[in-house]
């Protein structure tokens, strides 16, 4: 019996992917992960994560992942659907990531406020029937969501680590981290065009273009 996970890294992030992932296991391989001591990879060193997801692969029938750019996020944010945008861009990926892993039991940590709603949708996307359990914070709950955590965080982390060799040391990318937004302010400043990494959608972003956009009014005026 093959059972999944699905988890999610970077969906609050200004810089770099939001990266989906799902792992699958044979169900007798469940008692293997927590061996491992899998957890929400939050909670997890950077090294830990690591080492982790080296053995999460040894064990896994199969491993999905999708990685969804700055530029995608922003245009379906931007024209509006439903579960709330964002929401519905994660719930369609997910169901891709189920679709392909063909699981008979899948476990997926809820975006959506609503667990129920989230779950209908992803059932009527993929167009097949597991059994599906869908929760917040499901990465705590269940080592099998665990290790799609792992997976998906240490892929974000290793497209942001190849963000930094071209463009420096931005931070962890995430609005919190005063690194990146300060980066962010200068960035947006010198460059006027578009730039696919940056999720322009994103309200600390824009509220930095708003200011550089008045600046250049003021500058003009005078």
């Amino acid at each position: 019996m093959l059972i999944a996970g699905v988890d999610e890294a970077g969906r609050g992030c200004a810089i770099g992917p939001l990266v989906i992932a799902g792992v699958a296991v044979e169900k007798n391989s469940i008692g293997l992960l927590i061996d491992l001591g899998v957890k929400d990879s939050k909670l997890l060193t950077a090294i830990k994560r690591e080492m982790l997801y080296s053995e999460i692969k040894n064990i896994a029938s199969a491993i999905n992942i999708y990685k969804i750019q700055p530029r995608s996020i922003d245009s379906v944010v931007n024209r509006g659907v439903r579960l709330k945008r964002l929401n519905y861009l994660e719930a369609v990926t997910m169901a891709k990531v189920i679709r392909d892993l063909k699981p008979e039991e899948v476990y997926v940590d809820a975006s959506d406020v609503n667990e129920k709603r989230y779950a209908k949708f992803i059932s009527r996307t993929i167009k097949f029937n597991p059994k599906m359990i869908c929760e917040h914070k499901a990465d705590r709950k269940y080592p099998i969501v665990s290790a799609a955590s792992i997976v998906a965080k240490v892929e974000r982390d290793q497209s942001i680590e190849k963000l930094h060799e071209k463009y420096g040391n931005f931070g962890s990318g995430y609005c919190h981290d005063k690194v990146t937004m300060s980066w962010l302010r200068d960035f947006v400043r010198q460059n006027d065009e578009y730039q696919d990494f940056i999720r322009y959608s994103w309200e600390p972003v824009k509220k930095i273009l708003s200011l550089r956009y008045q600046s250049t009014l003021d500058t003009t005026s005078a």
